[in-house]
């Protein structure tokens, strides 16, 4: 238990009576002492003992639902919603209200989990997808910028030079000179 073992996940729970909680073996709260638990086979089985489910890691999902990941889940769906574009047109708290979180807890989530904003993950994107654009070299760099998801040309010329210290055109093919008649 102390382990938090993933492979014993799902093999037993363990109701802590000085609480009246149950919780799946790999929860993160603080470990109880030990002549305060009961080990029980199943969720059902430490339900009927009148126990109520852990809050934190959700032991009466079903294995693999999103809620059984808790809080990944949360910013594995928020992460698929920045890569189609849900911040290029909307702000943070319209995301986190989409995931039926606060924008705050939106924050702290991407900050435990990624070790970035929801709006550093957004700007990453959008630089990636615009110079995959420039390097294929079949749109000029305002197009690009529109493709890409900025506002505008000029917020993309600042994100490229805060990042690489150039301007966007500078990842654009150089043309090939042209052979002499």
């Amino acid at each position: 238990m102390a382990a938090r073992d993933p492979d014993y996940d799902g093999r037993f729970f363990v109701g802590v009576r000085t609480t009246g909680v149950y919780c799946r073996p790999v929860c993160r709260v603080r470990q109880p002492l030990l002549h305060n638990v009961d080990f029980y086979p199943t969720a059902a089985a430490a339900e009927g003992a009148g126990f109520r489910p852990c809050l934190r890691c959700r032991p009466e999902t079903a294995p693999f639902c999103p809620a059984w990941k808790g809080t990944r889940s949360t910013t594995e769906r928020a992460l698929r919603l920045i890569e189609n574009g849900a911040l290029d047109q909307q702000s943070v708290p319209v995301l986190a209200a989409r995931l039926g979180v606060s924008s705050r807890h939106l924050g702290r989530l991407f900050a435990e989990q990624i070790g970035a904003s929801p709006l550093q993950v957004a700007r990453t994107l959008r630089v990636q997808r615009a110079k995959r654009l420039l390097h294929e070299g079949e749109h000029d760099v305002a197009s690009v910028a529109k493709q890409a998801g900025f506002g505008s040309l000029r917020s993309m010329n600042a994100a490229f030079r805060e990042l690489y210290g150039r301007p966007p055109s500078a990842f654009q093919p150089t043309q090939k000179h042209q052979a002499k008649d």
